[in-house]
């Protein structure tokens, strides 16, 4: 190898790239408007009714940032979701006493960390509620989940009663009751269905824990079946911003942007091709723009060829070609006086026009749930409002 390709003492240890990339302005990065989630939470509580609040913020808050989020929501809403123990620990350092409810079912390797904290793990069998009690201390509190025809966790309906007592004689406390809806946003008739079941089973339930909180509705049950509210709803997709019904969508306001900076500006002539596979061939003479966002950074690949967008100047630009790993191209031909450096909007708004994270997740065939979780470690994070 030629020593001058990589000379030495050019790069000391002490320069390494991450902090060197600590120091260098932000090639694409997170919007996150802590007004706009503000409004969200006082929109739900009017939705929600006499019923309390259960925040899901698992999946780092959808993508907006755990610890910020809970920050934003602290003192707002009554009980924390996530996911997972190592969740629950991040946010455990942010917010000291608000409970926090693991909605998946942990590993028994979990169990004596999760009692010494005074998380609420979610139990749905006799096994966990036998192993979970050998590692906590009496009257520690679970949460006990029904199956109503979501066909993950949750006690069956036949079976909901039996491992209650299990629970119960275990020497655990029940701290709330659930089932899960698995068609709110689509399905009137299923989930009416679900609540029905749900309601019968509780008659017998709550004899057995009177003081349980009730909870089975999600952003898209709160927001048609409010009469069924219980004593809690839990919310994640509305809280930032996008409903899952367009309905109503008005009411809420969308507290993620994502945007990126041009890094390279190419005229490519007639016929000339773009990208991985040449799906893409120029039918005229065209500027094309590069962004340093790619599949890496969760922009998601599955937009390659479907008419994706991006906004610049306050103009939609076509993404063109296929979306590689680190950049995609987008066609300014139409952008007078584009240059490099100039900010591209890949959701949200620019000017009047707006991409929305409903929208670019359709161009994907996915959802906006699944955007947001997509989105990388290597993309910033900026706050404001």
């Amino acid at each position: 190898m030629n020593p001058m390709l990589f000379p030495k003492n050019t790069l000391r240890h002490d320069q390494g790239m991450p902090r060197r990339l600590s120091t260098a302005p932000d090639r694409t990065w997170l919007e996150i408007d802590r007004s706009a989630l503000r409004h969200n939470l006082k929109a739900i509580r009017k939705l929600a009714g006499k019923a309390g609040i259960m925040a899901v913020v698992k999946a780092n808050a959808y993508g907006h940032g755990l610890e910020e989020v809970a920050r934003v929501l602290a003192g707002g809403v009554e009980v924390f979701a996530v996911a997972s123990l190592g969740e629950a620990i991040q946010l455990r350092k942010v917010l000291k006493r608000v409970p926090i409810l693991l909605l998946s079912a942990a590993l028994p390797a979990e169990y004596r960390e999760i009692a010494r904290q005074g998380f609420i793990p979610t139990l749905s069998s006799i096994e966990e509620a036998r192993l979970f009690a050998r590692s906590a201390p009496k009257e520690a509190p679970v949460h006990f989940k029904v199956d109503t025809g979501m066909g993950r966790l949750g006690a069956l309906p036949h079976e909901a009663l039996t491992i209650l007592k299990a629970i119960l004689k275990a020497g655990l406390q029940v701290q709330s009751i659930s089932t899960h809806l698995s068609s709110a946003d689509s399905d009137v008739k299923t989930t009416r269905r679900q609540l029905a079941t749900f309601a019968d089973l509780l008659e017998e339930l709550q004899q057995l824990a009177p003081k349980a909180a009730i909870h089975a509705l999600n952003s898209a049950g709160t927001m048609l079946h409010a009469s069924e509210e219980g004593d809690l709803v839990r919310i994640g997709l509305a809280l930032y911003g996008v409903s899952p019904l367009p309905s109503f969508q008005k009411l809420l306001r969308p507290v993620l942007s994502w945007k990126a900076r041009i890094t390279f500006l190419n005229d490519i002539p007639k016929g000339h091709r773009v990208s991985y596979g040449g799906t893409f061939t120029a039918p005229r003479a065209m500027k094309v723009a590069v962004l340093p966002a790619g599949y890496a950074d969760g922009y998601p690949r599955q937009v390659s060829g479907k008419g994706a967008e991006v906004l610049i100047r306050g103009k939609h630009c076509p993404v063109i070609g296929r979306v590689t790993m680190d950049q995609i191209m987008i066609d300014v031909s139409k952008i007078r006086g584009v240059k490099v450096g100039d900010e591209a909007v890949l959701v949200g708004k620019q000017g009047r026009e707006e991409l929305t994270a409903t929208e670019v997740a359709a161009k994907a065939d996915t959802i906006p749930w699944h955007l947001f979780c997509g989105i990388t470690g290597r993309v910033a994070y900026r706050y404001k409002g």
